[in-house]
């Protein structure tokens, strides 16, 4: 998918209507439409990368502010106990948008275990 086609490129140029949680030059933070816990949003760089896999070492920037501003704003959404970040990547990662994106869930209650414990 071109980033002129992609969804969250459109989401990062305004073309289509978020429920925006922040945004600057370079990350947009938005609720995700389908939550899966209490506090529910994604952060993606405005930067067309198809996926994790695709990094490279001129992202690290983008990459850091992604995860310097996860706990500030998981907190402001009321995750004040912990949250998870998850990058799906990938089609073996389940990745439906070919977007980087990390998920970001919380709120007062636990998530649960994301795998089975042996």
């Amino acid at each position: 998918m071109t980033a002129v086609a992609c969804i969250f490129c459109r989401l990062a140029r305004g073309e289509i209507p978020s429920r925006k949680v922040y945004e600057d030059d370079e990350v947009l933070a938005f609720h995700d439409i389908s939550p899966q816990a209490e506090v529910h949003f994604l952060l993606i760089p405005k930067e067309h990368i198809p996926t994790l896999a695709q990094v490279q070492a001129g992202h690290e920037g983008v990459l850091g502010r992604m995860m310097c501003l996860a706990p500030r704003l998981a907190r402001e959404q009321g995750s004040d106990d912990g949250f998870r970040l998850i990058v799906n990547t990938g089609r073996v990662g389940c990745q439906d948008v070919m977007h980087l994106h990390v998920h970001v869930l919380g709120g007062s209650r636990a998530l649960g275990a994301m795998m089975p414990r042996s």
